[in-house]
């Protein structure tokens, strides 16, 4: 099994809002860190390799708890992770020393070797901004690609920043990808949405695809992931009835996707009648 003994443990710390989840890339690659434990997550490079992030909880203390790692199953995912990835060295992100050196404990990790304040990274004006932005809007950045959490967070505004670094591997350039979110707790309050808003998307996509006379029958099947939809059309004679469902799916799912923010789980459509030429 492996030591977690030999694991150095390091610290970044800042008050909330203040851009510890942008900067943190940066300063784990400035420590030659491979590894991130920032709000539930832990990430190694741009992949989450386990945990959920504790922005999806309905509270804010619920948030801190999460973050904690105070669940014994939430412990236990990432110290599986951790035995199986056998890291050199892990980066703690936290609002104070005590809560990076409360995570390290929970977790099973040695004594945290260096703490790195926002304070050395990023000057007043920056850490100003950056918390301007928190409260005027609510906005969260999270390490990660957006196609890394877009299923944990189907309904939640989300958007990609992509930040272009001079400087990669081998000083080459590249393009940095972080995700922002407005959880619900901070910024909107809990929302739903009618089904009536996925029927009237699909209707109205129905109108502008030839192959497709009505839209019969929709069912929504809602669920934390995202909506499941099924629903029944009636379809034009003389097209191949294949194509035409399999087209109309694609394009459903991009387009309730795009409007709603919500992840789709499946979709599933039934050629139920043709509608035939009109005899003269």
């Amino acid at each position: 099994m492996f030591d977690t003994a030999n694991i150095k443990v390091y610290g970044f710390v800042g008050p909330s809002g203040t851009g510890k989840s942008y900067r943190a890339q940066f300063v784990a690659g400035e420590n030659d860190i491979k590894f991130i434990i920032d709000d539930g997550l832990f990430i190694n490079d741009n992949k989450i390799i386990a945990g959920t992030s504790a922005k999806k909880a309905d509270t804010k203390i619920e948030t801190v708890k999460h973050a904690l790692f105070l669940n014994k199953k939430e412990q236990s995912e990432i110290q599986k992770a951790i035995q199986e990835y056998k890291p050199d060295s892990i980066m703690i992100l936290g609002t104070s020393d005590g809560m990076v050196q409360k995570i390290a404990h929970n977790l099973g990790l040695p004594e945290i070797e260096k703490i790195i304040h926002i304070e050395d990274v990023a000057t007043p004006e920056e850490m100003e901004r950056a918390h301007h932005v928190r409260v005027t809007e609510g906005k969260h950045v999270i390490p990660v690609p957006t196609f890394e959490i877009k299923k944990d967070f189907s309904g939640y505004i989300l958007d990609p920043l992509q930040i272009f670094k001079s400087k990669g591997h081998g000083n080459e350039p590249y393009m940095d990808e972080k995700s922002i979110i407005r959880p619900t707790f901070s910024y909107i309050g809990n929302f739903t949405i009618s089904d009536n808003v996925f029927r009237q998307i699909i209707d109205y996509l129905a109108r502008k695809t030839p192959e497709i006379d009505k839209i019969n029958r929709v069912r929504i099947t809602k669920s934390e992931l995202g909506p499941s939809i099924y629903m029944e059309v009636t379809l034009i004679y003389g097209y191949n009835v294949k194509n035409a469902l399999k087209d109309f799916k694609i394009k459903c799912k991009k387009e309730i996707e795009k409007l709603t923010a919500m992840n789709i789980q499946n979709i599933i459509i039934v050629a139920k009648t043709l509608k035939m030429p009109e005899e003269n």
